[in-house]
């Protein structure tokens, strides 16, 4: 006989708990592997082994009527790379994938060093900075965005759009109902502007074009794709990023654990998507009847893979609430997992890893000043994180 699903009335979309919700998250998780949120009528997935099983199996837990929370969300952006499945996912991916693969990135990796390097030291010259603005924006504005390719006219609103476009993720609220009109902005932008002769001849996002002239793609498909790289491609890399000086500003110990053994950047930064995952969750659509511990989850059910959640799971990591860049979190969720595993991950990476580099060599420590935190359905950042960066080697207080 199937147990009865527990049911909780935690709204995890209040101004509130999206400040804070840590302590939510625990009691979903204490609350049960799958919990019927009341507030919404969707199940959520709040433990890491099943939003790992979840995402690991894309057969049950389909992406192909999409991952937000509302309707017309969903339908604004059918047939994008995250809202579809194999086979039809694998022929979208390898296009949008093509540029910035592991491999591909490599190619970048020369100018986006040096041009972290001259930023941070620009920055650590005048000692006070934001982190959030004069350092995680820099490398996403005048490199990704000219990379991408979209006509010059426009451009400017890219940041706008992918914070309005991942705001629209989430439930029929206020935040989402007024990003709606920005999306719409972007969506009239893609059709309209980003044309063939429109497009940088070598950006990516003529690439989609390029793949719908061989035949790799459906012909109507390349105005939608623009999203793939327009919602995406910005604000994660850049919430990650001013979370990290924000962690490593808080937890000086683990800057000079850092600074005293460079190899560590890799698990430093699998640590700050960990902690700070810049994605929460998206949801997925069950195909067929699942069992999860003994609970039914009826076809056509909508699920909510928590991310943010799982990452904290006291299941899988020991004290996780704690920032250790030493520890092994190489299977953390921050960059999704399975078939949708975050296709910008490599550049992300890549970008951070230089502007720590550039900053473990000449930083000491940071001193935290003024913070603001993003009130955002689907994503977690900071929008301020002022610092004082005491150069290493100098005695100042």
């Amino acid at each position: 006989m199937a147990a009865l699903c527990p049911r909780s009335d935690i709204d995890l979309y209040t101004d509130e708990a999206l400040l804070d919700p840590y302590p939510l998250y625990r009691e979903l998780r204490d609350t049960g592997p799958v919990v019927w949120l009341e507030k919404y009528g969707v199940y959520v997935l709040p433990r890491y082994k099943e939003v790992k099983e979840a995402m690991t199996n894309w057969e049950v837990f389909s992406s192909a009527r999409g991952v937000m929370l509302n309707q017309q969300m969903n339908d604004t952006l059918r047939g994008i790379v995250l809202c579809s499945d194999e086979p039809e996912h694998g022929r979208l991916r390898r296009v949008i994938a093509k540029p910035i693969t592991a491999q591909a990135v490599t190619a970048y990796a020369e100018l986006i060093t040096r041009e972290a390097d001259a930023l941070v030291e620009r920055l650590v010259a005048r000692k006070r900075f934001d982190a959030a603005t004069d350092l995680a924006m820099y490398l996403p504005a005048t490199i990704v965005s000219k990379l991408v390719g979209l006509p010059e006219k426009g451009r400017e609103r890219m940041f706008e759009w992918g914070e309005a476009n991942f705001q629209c993720f989430g439930p029929l609220n206020a935040r989402t109902v007024a990003a709606f009109e920005t999306v719409k902005e972007m969506m009239d932008y893609a059709f309209t502007q980003c044309t063939r002769e429109n497009l940088k001849p070598d950006g990516w996002a003529r690439m989609i074009w390029d793949a719908a002239d061989r035949g790799e793609i459906p012909a109507d498909r390349p105005p939608v794709m623009m999203n793939d790289y327009m919602g995406p491609s910005l604000d994660t890399t850049i919430f990650a990023t001013s979370s990290a000086i924000w962690l490593f500003a808080r937890n000086p110990g683990q800057w000079e654990a850092l600074r005293a053994d460079p190899s560590l950047v890799p698990r430093a930064i699998n640590e700050v998507l960990r902690i700070e995952s810049p994605l929460q969750g998206f949801s997925r659509m069950t195909t067929r009847d699942v069992e999860i511990d003994g609970v039914t989850v009826p076809r056509d059910s909508r699920v909510i893979v928590l991310w943010g959640s799982a990452n904290r799971d006291e299941r899988k990591w020991q004290d996780p609430e704690r920032f250790d860049i030493r520890r092994n979190n190489g299977d953390h969720l921050g960059f999704g997992l399975g078939v949708h595993v975050c296709v910008g991950m490599h550049l992300a990476k890549l970008e951070i890893s230089a502007l720590l580099g550039a900053l473990l060599k000449r930083v000491a420590r940071f001193e935290l000043g003024e913070t603001r935190r993003v009130i955002h359905n689907m994503m977690r950042g900071l929008s301020k994180v002022q610092v004082t960066a005491h150069r290493a080697g100098s005695r100042s207080i």
